[in-house]
């Protein structure tokens, strides 16, 4: 199959930005993936009738008026590639008609790269195709609180059974954080510096959003938390031991 041979899989990322195409392209290679950027469809068709290739990354909106979308098309039909469609932020539509041509997912820019590269291996897997092994997770960094754990070898939080909780970036920076300074009261003002730029992608939402997103995720009932707690006042305090909410 393709990219065997050479040690891993081949990820064409087809898109007319040169700067978006270096950095999909350093994070592809440091995630054990083989990366093809590429400025268009016409480069990528130029690779032949049967090119190495296990999966396309493609923008959907290409300089010079090209369409993504009538690329994708034409490479499931041609070759039956697994495919990922790329856009700007926010358009609904674009990504219904995304999914509705053929595309496996769809991600919007800017994107959290760890999220790019397990949806990567994620459609990867349900195709049928090869993906980079992970490291043994017997042998990763792990934070423990209450039945849950946070893999920072991974950048994963695992449920009490055993899957995978998904987390933004800012989310994982948030319990990251919290995890590493136990029982301690944080305020909002530490919190909002320790996560930096990763606030801008919420505009004018607050730290206290993503408070109420990581509750959703970590707690039995995000109402009466037992780990991530508010101290009025004064901040956040996170207790790694199950008990009762002060």
């Amino acid at each position: 199959m393709p990219g065997e041979a050479a040690g891993g899989p081949v990820v064409a990322v087809i898109d007319d930005d040169p700067d978006l195409r270096a950095t999909v392209a350093a994070l592809l290679a440091e995630s054990g993936f083989q990366p093809l950027p590429l400025p268009d469809g016409a480069a990528f068709l130029a690779l032949g009738p049967a090119p190495e290739v296990d999966l396309a990354l493609i923008d959907l909106r290409l300089a010079g008026g090209e369409s993504g979308l009538a690329l994708a098309v034409a490479i499931r039909q041609r070759l039956g590639l697994p495919i990922i469609m790329l856009t700007g932020r926010g358009n609904d539509t674009d990504r219904i008609i995304g999914l509705e041509t053929g595309a496996d997912d769809y991600m919007s820019k800017p994107f959290n790269p760890r999220e790019l590269i397990a949806r990567v291996r994620a459609v990867l897997r349900r195709a049928g195709r090869p993906s980079p092994s992970l490291p043994d997770r017997s042998a990763n960094q792990i934070l423990p609180f209450g039945a849950m754990r946070l893999d920072l070898t991974r950048r994963e939080l695992i449920g009490a059974d055993g899957a995978e909780i998904a987390l933004t970036n800012a989310e994982y920076r948030l319990l990251e954080h919290f995890l590493r300074h136990p029982d301690r009261i944080i305020a909002r003002t530490d919190l909002m510096r320790e996560l930096g730029n990763d606030l801008s992608q919420y505009m004018d939402r607050t730290i206290d959003v993503l408070i109420l997103r990581l509750r959703r995720k970590i707690e039995p009932v995000p109402s009466k938390p037992v780990h991530l707690q508010t101290r009025r006042g004064m901040g956040y305090v996170f207790v790694t031991r199950s008990g009762a909410p002060t």
